[in-house]
């Protein structure tokens, strides 16, 4: 583990406005190549600091065609660790602030990690602070903003060229917020930088300068607390997202869903969602793109994973796609060898595995651990379900407990026989019945039905509702697909006792 101990610097930095040129998108296989570090005091840029830097891998030729920076010019530059301290040493007690903070601050973070060190700054982002102070503009990227509004950019898609513009817009925008406060109005709280030029952290702020008041105080701590929401998403939108459970929806700026999740706690599960740092260029496309956010309660978790799944199947989000091979990774399978003995055994369940497992699980290991639990009720062959590999008799056998199968003795009649019941029990414990659970409202009452085995969909019904037969229950559902995510979702589900949730079985 390293250790970078600060250095006291002349000046009283209160943040550091910084720009990397990368080989790539992607923080987890891509390095830098170049950084250059602004800082600001509120007032002006005090120091600066720029270096190409060594990869240690080849630059591809698109990013030298966009950067102008070659495999030739990094060669003799400074690896990454060299530059290390200093960076530390610049950085210390500065928010670190950026054109689009996630993708610079996600590859210093990386480039730290690697060296077994902790890199953690709070955060600021131009483009989002750029949106609030200068809306209207037609493109809020580095370039065209600097262009429309005026600010020289000298050295684009270089780190020092970019920084410096970066650290221009910043000046601006510290003045916009400051003839905001002047004015009798005002601009709204949620919108202002006022909160920009104000918190100092202790020890950093200019000699002789005003002491911020607790209002601005605030108002920085909420500009850093929000810097990781899309660029496109306002604080005020979050800020409105329920605290209950229900599916959410991410659109972009044509109103398109890209994303379908579910919680049981929506405004929790969304802050999770964006305190993520960025690890590839699809997870920093994915955050940029999001410009909306609606959401539907469902009260029930079931409901919401079921009506998840279903969401999912129908609108074919784009970003949903490796959530649907991963929900359950492993599972249970069915094959007959060429004695006819059925053989139960446990394997991979996505798209490496075109066969359609009995049972999907989370994993290798609940699914071995399911199958032993099979075997061992259903008096199954250890052998045969791939539990025991032996040439001869399995463990078994050899204690009396298995009938002989592994050596031939039980014939495949009798012991398929006892396979056919260990996979019905997989099914549902019973054929027909209704989960009855939370509500959108305290009034209300969610209804699952499966029938014969098959679910028919889900509804709701409220305090005056009385049912009798199974037919009053079909009346109050909305019909939905079955499929075998459906049924694994409730099978997983009802194993567990959940509260106030109750299942009523029908003969």
């Amino acid at each position: 583990m390293l250790a970078f101990l600060p250095t006291t610097f002349p000046r009283r930095a209160l943040y550091a406005i910084i720009d990397l040129e990368t080989t790539g998108g992607q923080p987890t296989q891509d390095r830098i190549t170049e950084i250059a570090i602004y800082l600001h005091d509120g007032e002006k840029i005090v120091d600066e600091y720029a270096t190409l830097l060594n990869p240690g891998r080849g630059i591809p030729p698109f990013i030298t065609q966009l950067t102008g920076i070659t495999n030739d010019m990094v060669s003799d530059a400074p690896k990454f660790h060299e530059v290390a301290r200093k960076v530390v040493e610049m950085t210390e007690g500065c928010v670190f602030v950026a054109h689009n903070v996630r993708f610079d601050y996600s590859f210093l973070k990386k480039e730290f990690a690697d060296l077994g060190y902790n890199y953690s700054r709070k955060t600021l982002c131009t483009v989002r602070l750029s949106r609030s102070l200068i809306p209207g503009q037609p493109s809020y990227s580095l370039g065209k903003l600097c262009q429309n509004i005026g600010i020289p950019l000298e050295g684009r898609h270089r780190a020092a060229g970019d920084a410096h513009a970066t650290a221009l817009l910043f000046g601006r925008l510290l003045k916009i917020t400051q003839e905001s406060e002047a004015g009798p109005n005002g601009t709204p709280e949620a919108d202002t930088l006022a909160r920009v030029d104000a918190l100092a952290p202790a020890g950093r702020r200019p000699d002789g300068t005003k002491a911020p008041s607790a209002k601005r105080v605030a108002a920085v701590q909420e500009a850093i607390r929000t810097a990781l929401i899309p660029p496109l998403v306002s604080p005020a939108l979050v800020a409105s997202l329920p605290q209950a459970t229900g599916v959410y929806y991410f659109h972009n700026e044509a109103g398109e869903v890209i994303y379908v999740g579910k919680s049981i706690n929506i405004y929790k599960r969304i802050q999770q969602h964006f305190a993520v740092d960025v690890k590839s260029r699809k997870s920093l496309e994915f955050k940029n793109s999001i410009a909306d956010i609606t959401w539907e309660l469902t009260g029930s978790e079931l409901v919401a994973l079921l009506y998840e799944s279903h969401l999912i199947k129908q609108l074919k989000p784009a970003y949903n796609r490796q959530q649907r091979r991963s929900v359950f990774p492993a599972g249970i399978y069915l094959r007959i060898d060429e004695q006819g003995y059925k053989r139960l055994a446990y394997g991979r369940a996505d798209a490496r595995n075109a066969e359609i497992p009995i049972i999907a699980l989370g994993n290798q290991f609940k699914a071995q651990g399911f199958l032993y639990h099979k075997v061992a009720k259903y008096n199954l062959c250890q052998k045969l379900c791939g539990l025991y590999k032996t040439q001869g008799g399995c463990f078994d056998y050899q204690v009396h407990r298995c009938q002989g199968a592994c050596v031939g003795q039980e014939p495949p009649e009798s012991y398929n026989l006892r396979v056919d019941e260990a996979i019905d029990s997989i099914s549902y414990e019973h054929e027909t019945f209704v989960v009855i659970g939370a509500g959108r409202t305290e009034l209300e009452k969610s209804i699952v039905l499966v029938e014969n085995g098959r679910y028919q969909g889900f509804g709701y019904v409220d305090e005056t509702f009385s049912a009798r037969k199974l037919a009053d229950f079909r009346e109050v559902i909305q019909p939905y697909a079955d499929n075998k995510d459906i049924q694994q979702i409730i099978r997983q589900h009802l194993r567990t006792k959940h509260k106030g949730e109750r299942v009523k079985v029908f003969g």
